[in-house]
Order: C-alpha cells, then structure tokens, then sequence
C-alpha cells in the first residue's frame, strides 16, 4: 500500500472516558474520528457494521477496564462480545483486523495512545476500505 494512505478510523468511546481521551488525542492523527456514546457496551454490531458501511477503515471501541465502568458490567459486554462481533465482520468480509474492541483505564493515557497508535498502523497495512466493499457486494 501506498505510504500516503491515511485510514480514517472512527473510535467509539464511553461518555466517561470521551472527555480524557479526548485530551489524548492530541497525539493520534487527524483522521481518528472519536464518538462518544453513552457506555462502550451499548455499541451493537449493527454500528459497526454501518460504520464500516459509510466506507470507515476501521473501528475501534474501548470500554473501561474491570473496576471502572459506572455502569458496574458494561465494559465486560465489550470484551465478551468481541468473538462473535470479529466472527460477523469476518462473514460479511471484511479482514477482522479492521475492527478492535479494547478496554481501557482512565489512568493509563499513555496505554490508549499505544493502542490507537498500534490500530492506525494495523488499519493502514490493510489499506483502504473502499475496493473490500466494492468486491463484497450488497450484503
């Protein structure tokens, strides 16, 4: 792939951890698209796959880590349910690669800038969304 491809990545990230992140960002290229959402685990496959439908590189969704949900067990529904969310984005193909579902502390900013860079990076090696979509017809 080109050098010059830049993927635009949307990062879904909970309402309490948006506004930390947010001051992260500083560090992670232009095209990291945040949204932030009421809680990580409220991301439902169906957005994902709309996401990636508007032609999004990637998606990353981070949820809190054990201990730091306000929401007690939501940021468990996002590490439990990666399997079979990968599992969905692999059948309707597109590289599982494309998509990230992490966890998180608000105490590890440095932690969240490693994974954003890392996802960016795996994204890019992937190159863009566009020519996948196209070959996949309109599933």
């Amino acid at each position: 792939m080109s050098e010059l491809f830049e993927p635009t990545i949307v990062v879904f990230l909970c309402n309490w951890y948006y506004h930390a992140a947010v001051d992260s960002l500083a560090s992670v290229p232009p095209n990291v698209l945040p949204v932030r959402v009421l809680c990580s685990g409220l991301v439902s496959p169906e957005m994902i796959l709309r996401t990636f439908r508007i032609g999004v590189d990637g998606v990353l969704v981070l949820g809190c880590s054990a201990g730091d949900c306000h929401y007690v067990s939501s940021g468990y529904h996002v590490a439990t349910r990666a399997p079979l969310v990968r599992d969905l984005v692999d059948y309707v193909s597109i590289h599982p690669g494309r998509l990230r579902l992490d966890r998180v502390s608000l105490e590890e900013p440095l932690k969240f800038a490693q994974v954003m860079q890392e996802f960016v990076e795996a994204v890019r090696a992937l190159g863009p969304i566009g020519a996948v979509l196209a070959s996949s017809g309109d599933q």
